[in-house]
């Protein structure tokens, strides 16, 4: 019989029952129907799977369940209302969208520890992202504008 694993996700305590080695994103995907973070490579090299676990960004692809007993995971689905994502659609950020999910929650990561960031902190901080769709700058300006929203209190 598979351990239960319990842990809080976006913010609701709850609790699974699988094998310690399931990948959490399987577990994410396929008992909390949370579709919003993608299988990619299943390597940790493109992001697309990235969840936060305790605010910061990991590759869900490759993390096994059994690690986040008691831990707090945030998946993009926790994040729509966050001027991140009215800033994506502002710069028009994203083509066919298979990575924002990652890029998006590694955004929020790198704001909530520094609410001030270069241009070099947001290349820094999504550089294990892959956007094969070139929007690249869209979404270093994206990022800009969220985190001069969050600063004013306003809307991006």
């Amino acid at each position: 019989m598979p351990d239960a694993i319990s842990f809080h996700l976006n913010d609701r305590e709850t609790n699974c029952a699988a094998a310690p080695n399931t990948p959490l994103l399987d577990i994410l995907r396929n008992q909390f129907d949370l579709k919003g973070s993608r299988y990619g490579c299943g390597l940790e090299q493109c992001g697309s799977c990235m969840v936060l676990v305790d605010g910061e960004p990991v590759y869900a692809c490759s993390r096994e369940v059994g690690t986040v007993q008691g831990k707090r995971i945030t998946t993009i689905e926790a994040l729509a209302d966050h001027p991140l994502i009215q800033a994506f659609l502002y710069e028009q950020a994203g083509q066919c969208g298979y990575c924002l999910s990652g890029i998006i929650v590694s955004a929020k990561a790198l704001l909530d520890r520094n609410p001030t960031p270069t241009r070099a902190d947001i290349v820094t901080a999504l550089d294990r992202h892959l956007c094969r769709c070139g929007a690249h700058q869209r979404i270093i300006r994206a990022v800009q504008r969220a985190a001069a929203a969050l600063r004013e209190g306003a809307p991006a």
